[in-house]
């Protein structure tokens, strides 16, 4: 069967970028910003997303292309004769699995979100009222339950129809409509009263807040901010190099990926920072400030349910790129090892997707006593084994995979990564991603861990 492909390049990088671009950025970049004391975080998290985030991208991206598979079978094609790299593979898949597990509960909250302010129902509300509308969504499993199931049909109903019919075409719109709400909401939130000092706490790094905070945190969070909002480790990322053409070199296409990732988690900031202040919210109010806080600020705010509307609509494109992307990657997978049709491969994968899903529901209203990791509800369980576990691990193995000769080889990567025209990986640069880069993840990990 032919691999399906890319229609342009362009399409490649919204696609990629439309991985990348999610929770991680419109969520909990700014919620961390404003735990970790505003601008300093963000240089540190630039610098990190720099030095850790850009190599393992690319080494995803060149295991996929290389291979022209998913990942069980890319790792089959580029390992070496009678080792087990591919067992990974397995891990990654599960992992994929695990991610859509919790995030399309949180994709339906964003759509639920957006209906409510879309139909007005938000705007009989008090400040004090608003600020139970959140509880009593997680309290009705219904609810909940129908906003998820949708984001599941709707993102394996856009995978049905392939790349370039399904997944490169509805991404296209969505990205632009979400680039085009993130300026114009960004714009209107610079001109609010007090703006200014919203901003200045967002992009004027403070040393004293680092000293409160303690330099070690700040860096420890923006080091795993790098990797969370890049999705890395799962190979989420690897499927689209499979799919992507030998033109351009992978550093070129991955700074590109970047560039977009970025800008839209500095905007994300740029809308709720100037918004906090204007009110006097505290901005480090923790993963609640999308859902309590912001709503309390768009019921003061003039225009605010219109506000409100083009938000969490921003935030549903946001949330559901990343759904319709690794779904793909489920997809691709089932096609891959067990040579399904891209018709039996969706079927199969929505229902599993589907029930295995309804733990994350349960686990707030009917489940609310279970507990799985710890005092961690399931959200917070299937978050932890992803995040703090999945992401680095995975990473790490990417890393000797495409570095180690016991792997593919850093030969091998490096030619990979230099296919086509654009920017080139240096070989200088081999002893920082053979000996430094595994130091540097394993911080992460063993944090993260602690």
């Amino acid at each position: 069967m032919k691999r399906d492909t890319f229609g342009s390049r362009l399409g490649f990088i919204l696609v990629s970028a439309g991985c990348a671009i999610g929770i991680g950025n419109v969520w909990k970049f700014p919620y961390l910003t404003g735990q970790n004391g505003g601008g300093i975080f963000v240089l540190v998290y630039l610098f990190f997303l720099i030095i850790m985030g850009l190599p393992v991208m690319t080494m995803e991206l060149a295991v996929g292309r290389a291979s022209r598979k998913s990942a069980v079978e890319a790792y089959r094609a580029l390992e070496p004769k009678g080792s087990f790299w591919h067992l990974h593979g397995w891990v990654c898949v599960a992992g994929c699995a695990l991610l859509m597990m919790y995030y399309t509960t949180v994709s339906g909250w964003m759509l639920l979100y957006f209906i409510k302010f879309l139909t007005g129902s938000m705007s009989g509300f008090s400040v004090d009222e608003i600020g139970t509308v959140f509880g009593n969504m997680l309290g009705d499993p219904v609810q909940m339950g129908i906003a998820m199931a949708v984001t599941v049909a709707a993102g394996f109903a856009v995978c049905s129809f392939g790349i370039r019919n399904g997944l490169e075409r509805i991404t296209k719109i969505m990205m632009v409509c979400l680039l085009v709400l993130i300026v114009g909401l960004a714009g209107y939130s610079m001109t609010l009263p007090g703006a200014g000092e919203g901003l200045a706490f967002y992009l004027k790094p403070d040393l004293s807040e680092v000293q409160r905070i303690g330099l070690g945190n700040v860096i420890v969070a923006a080091m795993n901010q790098s990797f969370f909002t890049l999705s890395l480790g799962i190979a989420a990322m690897e499927v689209f190099g499979s799919y992507m053409s030998d033109e351009f070199t992978l550093y070129n296409e991955s700074i590109r990926i970047l560039i977009l990732d970025t800008f839209v988690a500095i905007f994300s900031g740029l809308i709720i920072f100037p918004a906090c202040f204007s009110y006097h919210v505290q901005p480090d109010s923790g993963p609640a400030l999308i859902f309590l806080t912001l709503p309390k600020i768009f019921a003061e705010m003039p225009g605010g349910m219109i506000f409100g509307t083009l938000f969490f609509l921003f935030m549903t494109f946001a949330s559901f790129s990343t759904v319709i992307t690794v779904f793909e990657n489920l997809i691709s997978a089932s096609m891959d090892n067990f040579g399904h049709s891209r018709k039996k491969a969706v079927l199969l994968n929505f229902l599993f997707i589907l029930i295995a899903s309804i733990p994350c529901v349960l686990g707030y209203n009917v489940w609310s006593n279970v507990h799985l990791i710890g005092a961690r509800d399931v959200l917070d369980s299937e978050d932890f084994i992803v995040s703090n576990l999945l992401l680095p691990i995975g990473s790490l193995v990417y890393l000797l995979f495409c570095t180690s000769k016991l792997g593919w080889g850093f030969d091998a990567y490096r030619a990979e990564c230099n296919k086509g025209k654009g920017v080139r990986l240096s070989r200088g640069l081999g002893v920082y991603l053979k000996y430094i880069l595994p130091v540097l993840i394993a911080v992460i990990l063993i944090s993260g861990l602690i």
